[in-house]
C-alpha cells in the first residue's frame, strides 16, 4: 500500500455501477521544452534502464534529500515530501515523483514531479496542484462517522452489494479540485453488482460533509493456449513436479482461484511441463494464457522501455485464473500486486487474451507512475494508457495465433457477435465511445472518456485515413478533416511511455496529456522535430489544442 493508502483495482470493462464524476483539476506543467536542433533524436533523454539496486539507492537519496527539496521548491513549513517513484534519463537527467503531507496528513492531489539535471540544477517542476496549502485549522466539524454513512449511501446507490467501510474513514487534505481542505476519505468494499470487487473511494469535507470527489478504484477493466496457440512457458521445476513459477520474470506465479473470489487459490502444479490442452474444459488452459500474457508484458516493458517489472523494482507480480463464476470481466488489483480474469459468459470463453492481459497489468503501471486518478479526464487517460500499451504488447509478442492490431479484446467475444470491445482507429465504432474531446466527455465512463487518447495514438503512429495493417482495415478520421502522417508505433508509445513517467500527474487533463506529450517529444526529439509536430497534429485532430 502506498503512501495514500489507495488500493487500486482496473477492469477492462465499463460496470454499471462506474460513478460518474467531472474532470480532475488541470495538471500544470512548469517545466517548458526546451528547443532542440530539427529532427534531432535527442536519445540520451529516453529513460535508462535501471538495476534494482541503482533504483533503490536512487530513491534512497531522494529521501535523504527531500527535507531540502521541498523548501528549494517553495512548499510551506509543515508540508513534506513523499519519494514515490524515481526516473534516470540516459544522460543523466532525474524525474523524482513525490507524494505530499502536509502536517502529517495525506495531500490528495498533491502529487508533483521534480525534474533535476545529471549536474544537480533543478530544471522545473511538473504538479499536480498549484494551490498553496494553507489550512486554517486541521479540527473537523463534522464525526467520522457521518463520512462514513454518506460514503455507503453512494455506494448503495451505484448496486453495491454486501457494501462496508473497508476501514474508519481517515482524514486527509483534498487539493484535487479548487483550493485545498481538509477532508475525510473513506473506502467502501463488498461487491459490485457484476460480482467485481468495489472500492469506492469518496472525499468529503471535513468542516461541511459535502461531497468533494468520488471514484471507484476497481478500474476495470509453454502451453497450449485458448488465444495464442502453442506457446513457451517458462515453469519451476522442483523434484518431479512443475509450477507455473517464473524465475526469470520476478517469481510470476500463476494460480487457479477454482470459481472462488478471494485469497490466492492454488499454485497450478502438475506432473509434466506441458500446460493445458486449447480448450476451456481444461483449467490449465486459462493458466497458459495468463502466464503467457504476463511473460510478453513484462518482455515488452523491458525491452522497450526498460522497465524492469510493473514497478521497476524487479519483482514480478502474480495472476489468478478462474475468478468467480461466469464472470466477465478482469481486473488489476494494486493492493495484491495480481492480476484476475473471470471465465466470461457461462464459462466459456476466459478473459485472458493477450491484450487483455497487457491492458490490465499496464493500470498497475500507471499507478506506480503517474497515479492517474481513475474519473473524469484522468481516468480515461488511465484507461487509453492501458489499451496503449496492451496494443504494445500484441504487436510486440508477434504471435501469427494472435497478430498485433487496433483493436482492443477482439479475441475474447464480450459482445457475442465477433467485435472487438474497443477500436483505436475510430473509436465511437463501439457505440459509447468518444472520438473527439469535447467539454462534456470527462462525464463519461473511463472506459469510453478513454476514446479520445487511444484516437489520438492510432493517429500518432499510423496516421489517418484507410490502411491495413496485419491484415485488419482501419480508417481514421479527424475532427477539422485534416491529414495526420504517422511517425510509427515504435516512436509514439516512447513519447507515451515518457509522458506518463515523467510528466503526467493524477490529475493530468487531455489538455495536459497534450503538454506532457509536447514536452516528451521534445526530449526526445526537438521541440521542431517532425515528431514533435506531429504530436501537435494529432491532438488537434482529435480537438485537443
Amino acid at each position: 500500500m502506498n503512501s495514500r493508502s489507495k488500493r487500486h483495482q482496473h477492469t477492462l470493462l465499463a460496470v454499471a455501477t462506474a460513478v460518474a464524476a467531472g474532470a480532475l483539476m488541470s495538471t500544470t506543467l512548469s517545466t517548458a521544452a526546451t528547443a532542440q536542433p530539427t529532427g534531432t533524436n535527442r536519445s540520451g533523454a529516453a529513460p535508462a534502464a535501471l538495476s534494482a539496486t541503482a533504483r533503490t539507492t536512487l530513491i534512497q537519496q531522494a529521501r535523504t534529500e527531500a527535507a531540502g527539496t521541498a523548501k528549494a521548491i517553495g512548499l510551506g513549513a509543515q508540508e513534506k515530501l513523499v519519494v514515490k517513484d524515481v526516473v534516470r534519463d540516459a544522460d543523466g537527467t532525474v524525474h523524482t515523483r513525490y507524494e505530499r503531507t502536509y502536517a502529517g496528513l495525506p495531500v490528495l492531489g498533491g502529487d508533483l514531479i521534480v525534474h533535476t539535471a545529471k549536474s544537480g540544477r533543478t530544471e522545473g517542476v511538473t504538479r499536480a496542484s498549484k494551490s498553496a496549502l494553507k489550512l486554517a485549522s486541521l479540527a473537523p466539524d463534522i464525526a467520522p462517522a457521518q463520512a462514513e454513512q454518506q460514503a455507503l449511501g453512494l455506494a448503495k446507490a451505484a448496486g453495491s452489494a454486501k457494501s462496508r467501510a473497508d476501514r474508519a474513514p481517515r482524514k486527509v487534505v483534498w487539493a484535487g479540485s479548487g483550493t485545498p481542505v481538509l477532508a475525510y476519505e473513506t473506502v467502501v468494499g463488498g461487491l459490485q453488482d457484476d460480482g467485481t470487487p468495489n472500492e469506492l473511494h469518496v472525499i468529503t469535507d471535513a468542516a461541511t460533509g459535502k461531497k468533494l470527489f468520488q471514484y471507484q478504484g476497481i478500474e476495470t477493466g509453454v502451453g497450449n493456449t485458448k488465444y495464442s496457440g502453442k506457446v513457451d512457458l517458462t515453469s519451476t521445476q522442483s523434484g518431479s513436479s512443475y509450477t507455473l513459477t517464473d524465475a526469470t520474470r520476478g517469481g510470476h506465479k500463476t494460480y487457479n482461484l477454482n470459481h472462488g473470489s478471494s485469497g490466492t487459490g492454488t499454485l497450478l502444479s502438475q506432473d509434466n511441463d506441458t500446460w493445458g490442452d486449447g480448450t476451456v474444459s481444461n483449467a490449465a488452459t486459462a493458466a497458459a494464457d495468463a502466464a503467457y500474457g504476463a511473460q510478453q508484458t513484462w518482455d515488452f516493458y523491458k525491452n522497450t522501455f526498460g522497465r524492469n517489472g510493473i514497478k521497476n523494482d524487479g519483482v514480478g507480480a502474480y495472476s489468478r485464473v478462474h475468478y468467480g463464476n461466469a464472470y466477465v470481466n478482469a481486473f488489476w488489483d494494486d493492493s495484491c500486486f495480481c492480476m484476475t480474469y473471470g471465465d466470461g459468459e457461462a464459462d466459456k470463453d476466459p478473459l485472458t487474451s493477450l491484450d487483455v492481459a497487457g491492458h490490465e497489468m499496464s493500470h498497475g503501471v500507471t499507478s506506480n507512475t503517474a497515479g492517474l486518478e481513475y474519473s473524469g479526464e484522468s481516468g480515461g487517460l488511465n484507461e487509453a494508457t492501458s489499451d496503449i500499451f496492451g496494443t504494445g504488447v500484441e504487436f510486440a509478442a508477434n504471435n501469427s495465433s494472435d497478430v498485433g492490431d487496433y483493436l482492443i479484446g477482439e479475441k475474447i467475444d464480450i459482445n457475442g457477435n465477433g467485435t472487438p470491445l474497443r477500436y483505436m482507429d475510430k473509436p465511437s465504432k463501439d457505440g459509447g465511445s468518444a472520438d473527439y474531446w469535447s467539454s462534456t466527455v470527462g462525464d463519461k465512463d473511463v472506459h469510453y472518456s478513454s476514446g479520445v487518447a487511444n484516437h489520438f495514438f492510432y493517429l500518432l503512429a499510423e496516421g489517418s485515413g484507410k490502411k491495413t495493417i496485419n491484415g485488419v482495415d482501419y480508417d481514421s478520421p479527424t475532427q477539422d478533416g485534416s491529414t495526420v502522417t504517422g511517425i510509427g508505433r515504435d516512436k509514439a508509445l516512447q513519447i507515451w511511455y515518457k509522458a506518463l513517467t515523467t510528466y503526467f500527474t493524477s490529475t493530468t487533463s487531455y489538455a495536459d496529456a497534450r503538454k506532457g506529450t509536447l514536452s516528451a517529444a521534445a526530449d526526445l526529439y526537438g521541440a521542431d522535430s517532425a515528431e514533435s509536430k506531429a504530436v501537435a497534429a494529432a491532438w488537434t485532430a482529435v480537438n485537443v489544442s
